[in-house]
């Protein structure tokens, strides 16, 4: 164990919270969001829809089990979500520095500073978290000497999703049927869930025109930041709802196939980043319990007639999904595919390879 520096935590509202770095000793800004995850800290750290964000953890310890084992950069690590660690900062109540797991092939400190990525622990998360739940999310910074290290850093004014969707295009496992992925900042498990079923997966970049080639359902994935940014991946679902193919997506995939639909979304107070959230498939008394990840939410008092609510959080009565009345396409704002979660809604990607 290293001895650790002093290390702040300040919010654009003022509130200043002090603890003790591990991790990269470096300022990070970003907006401040927590998640309430048990375990998963590396699939939460590599999912591509916390960029730009400081991550605050609401269990009390991390570190505990180390980092599981890495692949090569081109390929779909098992344990990972993505290639690199994608929130800018991580906040903690404790730390342990001393990881123990057979799987471990490193601990979490080395793993953030290996990734430039720092780190605090020694702060009441709970009292953070009720803070957040009760201004809302916002801007904040990590500090060692002086705030003046770094300015606020506001992610939502840029096009994340360009920043974390795939460069050229991929293919995935192999199958008599093909589905095009619209890699928006896509999860592993996303890929890991379509090839175990026994498809083909191409995976396109988020403003690809994929309506060029030929497939058999296109799938919609999970991203950071705002939905307004993706105009042309909504031009290119608009198209490919006039071919009646199946459609299916998943957190960012369920605003987008809104927009394409013609309705609107928003910005939620300090969005759904957790687990065990109840969400009700419509029409039904059915309740799931669900892992998720998303700041902004659909409207859908401004859904068409032609489609309606798939899903709704019980907790604030949010849209959770959307559904076309006649034709295939439907899509979940949670994670199905979450593996630091409940597993009980990966039924999605079964509805979706009947549709096929």
């Amino acid at each position: 164990m290293r001895s650790p520096r002093k290390a702040y935590l300040l919010l654009e509202d003022g509130t200043l919270f002090e603890g003790k770095s591990f991790g990269y000793e470096a300022p990070a800004a970003g907006e401040v969001v927590f998640n309430t995850a048990m375990t998963g800290y590396p699939e939460s750290l590599t999912d591509p829809s916390y960029e730009g964000q400081i991550l605050v953890t609401t269990y009390p310890i991390l570190g505990n089990y180390g980092v599981p084992p890495e692949r090569e950069k081109d390929a779909v690590s098992e344990f990972l979500e993505s290639s690199k660690i994608h929130c800018c900062g991580i906040i903690a109540q404790d730390y342990s520095w001393e990881p123990s797991h057979w799987l471990s092939t490193r601990s979490l400190d080395q793993w953030l500073r290996d990734e430039k990525i720092p780190g605090i622990y020694g702060i009441d998360t709970r009292a953070l978290t009720k803070h957040l739940r009760e201004k809302g999310s916002m801007l904040g910074k990590i500090y060692f000497d002086s705030p003046d290290e770094i300015e606020f850093s506001d992610p939502n004014i840029e096009n994340l999703i360009a920043k974390v969707s795939c460069d050229d295009v991929e293919v995935h496992g192999q199958g008599d049927k093909t589905v095009v992925l619209v890699d928006c900042g896509t999860k592993y498990n996303i890929i890991r869930c379509l090839t175990r079923r026994g498809v083909k997966v191409i995976r396109v970049p988020w403003d690809y025109d994929f309506n060029t080639i030929p497939y058999d359902g296109l799938f919609i994935s999970n991203g950071p930041g705002n939905p307004d940014f993706a105009e042309a991946t909504v031009a290119n679902i608009r198209k490919a709802m006039e071919n009646g193919r199946p459609i299916c997506g998943i957190c960012m995939g369920n605003q987008l196939l809104a927009k394409a639909a013609g309705a609107k979304t928003y910005k939620l107070k300090y969005g759904h980043r957790s687990h065990n959230q109840p969400v009700r498939l419509e029409g039904t008394n059915t309740c799931y319990v669900t892992s998720q990840n998303h700041g902004y939410a659909v409207d859908q008092s401004t859904l068409p007639t032609d489609w309606e609510p798939m899903f709704t959080n019980m907790n604030d009565g949010t849209n959770e999904g959307i559904r076309h009345k006649t034709k295939p396409y439907f899509s979940a704002q949670f994670h199905p595919e979450a593996s630091s979660g409940p597993r009980d809604t990966e039924f999605i990607f079964d509805k979706f390879i009947e549709m096929l």
